[in-house]
């Protein structure tokens, strides 16, 4: 079996990418990855034994919602879009309200999810452990058979962090390649650098400063969502939502916490208007110059962050 204690190194991540910072508690094991990737998409654990990870984060959707929006045991439409599980290995929070501070953490917000997977840590737990092919994985990953959702947890937050996009054609042209932007793509980028501001919150090597800002949507609606609020209980932080990374952003859409844009050009006409003008709106959103041309050059930068290491990984082919 090996010793669980030895330093076992991690793949190397793609081009433009970090090193992805383990935690001390739940370090790097493939076979802690393995065991991680059949849980994400083994619906078992579910309350009906119907929804898994995987079907709010479907890889086919880029790890993110999708169109339609994916249902959990109620069938009924989840509130909130889920996002994009593509380099949350870097993230310095979890959910768009930032509700959860690491990986593991935040898997439990929807298994416990009424709405979810609807239901508890003990029970997801007691499912997986009457799973007869599960018990060598465990021990592969932990030294012994047994399950629990402490467990559980740290191996799908292992397979999480393998969910990566890096070299893609602004990586490439970063790291020297001088024609792996297109002309209309770095006319593009001045635009996102400069005449939109688009990198005063989508900057850095995942283009997100993992912060929280208000586009002036959330607290409109009935009822309303107040973002960042509904966990600080501070009025400043109504209809903040996290900042997301624009790596697959042309994969990701819908767009927003709710979904609301179903494409990139209906959310460049909203940022070129100034967003939603309210009183929650960032100080830096604000109306600037898009017409036909550069928006397609725009378009042609964004598109530009598609990279390349999330494709790779499949649903298992066989469930223990």
């Amino acid at each position: 079996m090996g010793d669980l204690n030895a330093a076992e190194p991690p793949p190397k991540p793609p081009l433009g990418l970090p090193p992805v910072i383990w935690p001390p508690d739940n370090p790097y094991s493939a076979a802690r990855v393995e065991l991680g990737h059949y849980l994400f998409f083994d619906p078992r654990f579910s309350a009906d034994g119907k929804v898994s990870c995987a079907t709010c984060h479907p890889p086919e959707h880029a790890f993110a919602g999708g169109d339609p929006a994916p249902r959990g045991v109620t069938r009924k439409p989840l509130r909130r879009r889920p996002p994009t599980l593509i380099n949350r290995a870097y993230g310095r929070s979890h959910f768009v309200d930032g509700r959860a501070a690491t990986l593991e953490e935040q898997i439990s917000g929807p298994v416990k999810d009424p709405d979810e997977m609807g239901t508890t840590p003990e029970a997801a737990a007691a499912a997986i452990s009457k799973i007869a092919g599960y018990a060598p994985l465990f021990e592969r990953a932990f030294g012994d058979p047994r399950v629990s959702f402490d467990r559980m947890t740290k191996a799908i937050a292992s397979f999480e962090r393998t969910i990566l996009s890096g070299n893609s054609p602004y990586d490439r042209f970063l790291n020297g390649d001088k024609n792996a932007l297109s002309p209309q793509a770095k006319r593009g980028q001045q635009i996102f650098e400069r005449t939109g501001e688009c990198s005063e919150c989508h900057n850095g090597f995942n283009f997100t400063n993992e912060k929280f800002a208000s586009l002036g949507i959330g607290p409109e609606q009935l009822p309303p969502d107040l973002g960042l609020a509904g966990i600080t209980r501070r009025r400043r932080d109504e209809g903040k939502f996290k900042v997301p990374t624009l790596r697959e952003v042309a994969h990701t859409g819908p767009y927003m916490h709710d979904g609301r844009f179903k494409t990139l050009d209906e959310v460049l006409e909203f940022y070129r208007k100034g967003g939603r003008p309210d009183s929650h709106l960032d100080s830096r959103i604000a109306p600037f110059f898009l017409d036909a041309p550069a928006r397609a050059d725009l378009t042609a930068f964004l598109e530009s962050l598609s990279g390349e290491g999330w494709q790779e990984i499949k649903p298992p082919t066989n469930l223990p």
